[in-house]
């Protein structure tokens, strides 16, 4: 899962050690394996890193490039991280790690912002530039990993979840009645940036910032709407891009399991684990309750189970 944070002041005041490592400490939970800072006078980053690929200090963040002028804080994975490892290669880019964190910053300092089109993963990071002292971030296309900010005139702060930002900055906490009210009645929570605190956002899916000169600016990157107009929909096409997905996410350094509720979707996918993909054994993961209770899916998990070798 790993936890990103950072700082930008908007002056030359130094970020304190302590400011990060308070933020780091609040969403400890999400990386329990590693955890490191990095700071240059007035722009600061923290790290804790849950460990999936290259278990060695070598995946460690904040990662710098071999010249040090930029430096990347990253949660997430790219999954096509071996293919865009060998484009680069070919370019004359060396590595020293297995990772896709050192992938996906010589993929941005090679592309820009350009590279974000040739990422087929979910993450949200951050890239500082120490030559211009610009600061560039990003979200994936759906989401799937957060990103929240604050910023006023002096700072701009963000972390992978809101107790980071809470803990640091400065403010008395204020509820955004209107979004509480969104999603008391309507259910709604991604319609806008809002979040349950005033003045604090999240940068929305398929967007991203940039931080220069004392200005933040954001820009939608990806609209899936004018993506699907011409997308082919037989079965055996979509069956093909389903195993093609489920495959390239199961490059990992660790065990991979599979959260199994008997539904269409988790059951698709373990199928395809199990017999197109032919892995003998996958571990599988439910949530069980009280039978009769309204969230428990058991039945529909045993219509399943015989399906499965080990479980």
């Amino acid at each position: 899962m790993c936890g990103i944070c950072g700082i930008v002041r908007f002056d030359t005041t130094k970020i304190e050690n302590s400011s990060l490592t308070l933020m780091m400490q609040k969403q400890k939970h999400r990386g329990p394996n590693d955890e490191s800072i990095f700071i240059d006078n007035n722009v600061g980053f923290g790290f804790v890193r849950l460990s999936i690929l290259d278990l060695s200090l070598a995946g460690r963040q904040p990662m710098s490039d071999k010249n040090n002028r930029y430096t990347l804080v990253f949660n997430g994975e790219i999954f096509n991280y071996i293919e865009l490892r060998e484009e680069l290669i070919s370019k004359g880019v060396t590595f020293e790690s297995k990772t896709d964190t050192e992938v996906l910053l010589n993929m941005y300092i090679a592309y820009g912002k350009d590279c974000l089109n040739m990422l087929n993963g979910m993450f949200a990071f951050a890239i500082y530039d120490k030559q211009s002292g610009e600061v560039f971030a990003a979200r994936d296309r759906f989401g799937v990993k957060p990103f929240y900010y604050y910023h006023d005139e002096e700072q701009f702060i963000f972390a992978s979840e809101i107790p980071p930002i809470l803990a640091i900055y400065n403010k008395k906490n204020a509820a955004n009645e209107q979004a509480i009210f969104d999603y008391l009645a309507f259910n709604r929570t991604d319609q806008n940036e809002s979040t349950f605190f005033k003045d604090i956002y999240k940068l929305q899916h398929g967007c991203c910032l940039q931080i220069k000169k004392k200005q933040v600016h954001i820009e939608k990157w990806y609209d899936l709407p004018s993506k699907i107009q011409t997308q082919k929909a037989d079965d055996q096409h979509y069956k093909k891009l389903l195993t093609d997905a489920i495959s390239i996410r199961m490059r990992s350094d660790v065990p991979v399991g599979v959260c199994l509720s008997g539904g269409l979707d988790s059951s698709s996918i373990t199928s395809v684990l199990t017999e197109t993909l032919n892995h003998s054994y996958i571990h599988t993961f439910s949530a069980v309750y009280e039978k009769g209770d309204k969230a428990d899916e058991s039945a529909f998990i045993d219509l399943y189970r015989n399906k499965l070798k080990n479980m």
